[in-house]
């Protein structure tokens, strides 16, 4: 059999399907039609015809074999049995019309159109190939009439034309089913296109930093991605009322109701979520009202500014430090001398401690702004956690005083990390010092615990800094790790920063836990696995 064109419609498909069930119809339906017609008061016409016994026999073979082929081949799975039923339909219809007394009879018409129904399924040259059948049975029993008739020779004009309709009606059935199907596919294309882009949108949309949530004028979420729900802290936000979830951003939202034009506040949900700044946009969609709402984490941005202010900071303190190192040297050494005078009052003196102190103090935030200027790159180096704080425990008690306790809690087996040990000496000894100064606050020594262990969960080195003071008070929790922020009068506000820093230098983090039951501070660092670190 000749090939088969690709571009034939799938008899898979609903379309295919449909045809399928067409083709059987218009088969079932010619059938009835001539049974009746033998049937009714028009069968005296019958002996007019050459064949009138062939003809009733082969009407009703016709109804009951296509009745037949149409409960046993509803759904046809290749195109061979489509093409052998129009093969065979085209072989009934030629009898029928040889039967019938040639082209007078009109069932040539009714091959025309079952050529063009075949060839919807069949293109190329399969589907010329029926129409070839039905133009051969027209012209070829048109002649073998007139051998017995001579009045059917009058039909070869008729009869030719029938066969030029058969392929006529072939090609433009063929012709007009290519451009619906290449219009059909390329619609099928550009829907897939557009639930590929839907997908990718939806996957974009839920991967965003930006939280993003849509509401109704209910408040009530119609979408909620992955960001908003992590800032929000919550889970599943989508079809919830979100005023007892969110009251500051509903206030916020109904604020901007009020004046489009103002920027609505920063909120923060709790002290260990990021800062956030919503903005809201107006959704029209007919006669509902939505609003768009952005969520910013400002946390990065204020810390990216951090850092270049302490940069700028850094570079404009290492050009002026010589300046002003030395009026601040004999600032404090002219208070030194006049403080050893024997003729100075005690007022006076006490004066003169004052100015000492705090040159002390402005000479510690040069030396501090420098050493973020000038800090080096880290350089990690393999280490035993264990052995490591051991040495530093016994090197911190050697120089500690008497009313200070360092406590190492290591537990059982090897516990190893990468981070440059300068660094980590440098973090753990502003932690631990802070840590003695708050416990002497409050009792009658101080005492630090340090505590190693592995994360159950990520199995990563965990090291605990412990102290039993008065603890971080909650208004400061939110400001405990920015630059410049202290709550001492003598105190500088860039011990922690600098101790965050120069862990995130060694890919470790620095975090503050509160003491659930307990009064006190944990600072927790939380190293990086030593293959991990690069």
């Amino acid at each position: 059999m000749p090939p088969v064109n690709p571009d034939a419609l799938a008899l898979t498909s609903p379309q295919g399907q449909r045809i399928i069930r067409l083709y059987h119809l218009y088969r079932l339906t010619i059938g009835l039609a001539l049974v009746l017609l033998i049937s009714s008061d028009l069968d005296s016409e019958l002996l007019e015809l050459m064949q009138a016994d062939l003809f009733r026999y082969g009407s009703w073979f016709y109804l009951l074999f296509n009745g037949v082929v149409a409960l046993l081949v509803r759904r046809p799975r290749s195109l061979l049995q489509v093409f052998s039923l129009a093969l065979v339909d085209m072989i009934l219809l030629s009898a029928l019309f040889y039967a019938a007394g040639g082209t007078p009879s009109g069932i040539g018409n009714l091959m025309i159109v079952a050529v063009a129904i075949a060839n919807i399924l069949l293109r190329g040259r399969v589907g010329l190939l029926i129409a070839a059948v039905a133009a051969i049975g027209l012209i070829y029993l048109t002649f073998y009439m007139s051998l017995s008739r001579p009045a059917a020779a009058g039909q070869y004009l008729q009869a030719g034309a029938l066969g030029a309709l058969c392929f006529a009606a072939a090609l433009f059935i063929q012709g007009l089913t290519k451009r619906l199907q290449h219009s059909e596919n390329l619609a099928e294309q550009r829907a897939a296109d557009v639930a590929n882009l839907e997908v990718l949108n939806a996957l974009i949309l839920q991967r965003m930093r930006t939280g993003i949530l849509v509401l109704d004028d209910q408040h009530r979420v119609l979408l909620a991605n992955e960001g908003a729900q992590s800032m929000l802290g919550q889970d599943a936000l989508a079809g919830r009322i979100l005023d007892p979830h969110c009251p500051e951003l509903i206030r916020r939202l109904q604020s901007w109701l009020h004046n489009p034009a103002m920027r609505p506040q920063s909120l923060q949900m709790d002290a260990e979520s990021p800062v956030l700044q919503p903005s809201f946009i107006a959704l029209d969609r007919g006669d509902e009202k939505h609003t768009l709402v952005f969520l910013e984490d400002v946390s990065q941005v204020t810390q990216h500014a951090q850092q270049l202010k302490l940069a700028s900071l850094g570079r404009l303190t290492a050009g002026i430090a010589h300046e002003i190192r030395n009026p601040l040297g004999a600032i404090s050494h002219a208070a030194q001398l006049l403080q050893e005078s024997e003729e100075l009052p005690q007022a006076d003196r006490r004066l003169a401690q004052i100015i000492q102190d705090h040159s002390r103090r402005m000479n510690l935030i040069i030396e501090n702004v420098l050493q973020l200027s000038r800090r080096r790159q880290a350089e990690p180096q393999l280490l035993d956690l264990k052995y490591w704080l051991h040495r530093f425990a016994s090197e911190f008690r050697n120089s500690a005083t008497p009313n200070q306790t360092l406590h190492l809690e290591t537990g059982n087996g090897t516990v190893q990390t990468r981070m440059d040990p300068h660094q980590l000496t440098q973090v753990l000894t502003n932690l631990v010092t802070n840590g003695m100064r708050y416990s002497a606050r409050r009792n009658a020594k101080g005492q630090v615990w340090l505590r190693l262990f592995r994360d159950p969960e990520s199995e990563l080195p965990v090291l605990e800094i412990v102290d039993d003071g008065p603890g971080v008070a909650e208004e400061h929790l939110q400001h405990l790790f920015e630059p410049f922020h202290t709550t001492e009068n003598k105190g500088t506000g860039l011990g922690l920063y600098i101790s965050r820093e120069l862990c995130e230098s060694n890919q470790a983090r620095l975090d503050y836990k509160p003491r659930e039951g307990e009064t006190g501070s944990c600072f927790r660092i939380t190293f990086a696995h030593p293959r991990k670190l690069s």
